[in-house]
């Protein structure tokens, strides 16, 4: 009978395998955000991609919170498992906000700056893949995720001085012209860097799990 019961409960490889799936989203988002900022007739399509994907990361995040409350054992504390789960889950929404804000606006032309933004979102979705994937044997793993987690730091840092020279390019390119075009494209700029924020958070809560079980 125990058996039986046991049999039901979400096993801890489990939890791994939705780690994987809910980091596959931010790829998938970061691409369709590269994708948006190539500019033309496709945004929109590219877009609504963003948006499904998003969907798809918030149906990823109710299965973990979900698996949390009726498991008796979890890979590491159960406070760990919401945290990352939420921070993996906050970086497909701010490229969900992104892709909204273009929308609304009905942006079809990206400067430079911004899409290397886009380059640098898509780097760090992919190290943040590796890292998500390398959790079911963290002790073993260690130095790679944290040499992993300094490079999305790095990736961080780099992109704060691309949002402060493509702001500086487009005060420059606005001063004595649109304002409104000034003040859409620096609030692309704004959410631009905000997902690459996003990805850090991501960076700083597996650093954080480490602490915790190394």
């Amino acid at each position: 009978m125990l058996g039986w019961f046991q049999a039901l409960l979400p096993k801890e490889d489990n939890f791994f395998r939705l780690f994987d799936a809910h980091a596959g989203t931010l790829i998938k988002g970061a691409e369709a955000l590269r994708k948006v900022l190539e500019g033309g007739d496709e945004v929109p399509h590219w877009c609504q991609k963003i948006v499904d994907h998003e969907h798809e990361a918030d149906a990823v995040a109710r299965e973990v919170l979900f698996a949390v409350r009726r498991s008796f054992i979890t890979p590491f504390d159960r406070s760990d498992i919401r945290g990352l789960t939420n921070s993996l889950d906050d970086s497909v929404d701010q490229m969900q906000k992104t892709a909204k804000v273009i929308t609304l606006y009905e942006i079809r032309e990206f400067a430079p700056h911004m899409r290397e933004l886009g380059d640098v979102a898509v780097e760090a979705a992919a190290l943040t893949v590796e890292a998500v994937s390398l959790l079911p044997a963290m002790r073993k793993n260690h130095g790679r995720l944290n040499e992993l987690t300094e490079k999305i730091a790095r990736l961080e840092s780099r992109s704060d001085d691309l949002y402060d020279l493509g702001m500086r390019a487009l005060f420059l390119e606005h001063r004595h012209g649109d304002a409104m075009a000034f003040l859409t494209c620096a609030e692309v700029y704004d959410h631009l860097e905000k997902v690459v924020d996003r990805f850090e958070d991501v960076a700083n809560r597996i650093n954080g799990v480490l602490v915790e079980h190394l």
